[in-house]
């Protein structure tokens, strides 16, 4: 099983969302920005190089507010950890996905999200966990 650890970036109360490019696998999906956990890597300090890596921001990984394993039809499975991040140092910049956008939490359902974050993004736009 992958381990992969995603921020819920929170500004003005809104959501940083990002959309994959054409290229990726699950092309086009939108996620919550991060990536996989390196051996002997902790998660934080896994998200905080990925935060750094695709959008040029040093971060303060806040809690772990959800954790989620799912399976895919193809047979990968991942187990995701979100954690909040509501302080950064840095201006957001964009350098891997094909868009990124700040929503309300009502609004995420409307974005076409990966599998894996279906039940998280439920939630948040329910207004649990954050």
């Amino acid at each position: 099983m992958k381990r992969v650890v995603a921020a819920v970036i929170e500004k003005d109360g809104k959501l940083l969302v990002c959309q994959r490019t054409r290229h990726q696998t699950m092309p086009l999906k939108w996620e919550f920005p991060g990536g996989k956990i390196e051996e002997g890597e902790q998660p934080r300090d896994a998200l905080r190089r990925e935060l750094e890596e695709e959008l040029g921001i040093r971060a303060r990984i806040g809690d772990e507010i959800a954790r989620v394993q799912h399976s895919y039809p193809n047979g990968s499975a991942v187990e995701l950890r979100f954690y909040i991040v509501r302080e950064y140092e840095g201006e957001i910049e964009n350098r891997i996905f094909r868009d990124l956008q700040w929503s309300a939490p009502k609004a995420l359902p409307s974005y076409d999200f990966l599998e894996a974050d279906a039940s998280l993004v439920k939630d948040l736009a329910a207004g649990k966990l954050i």
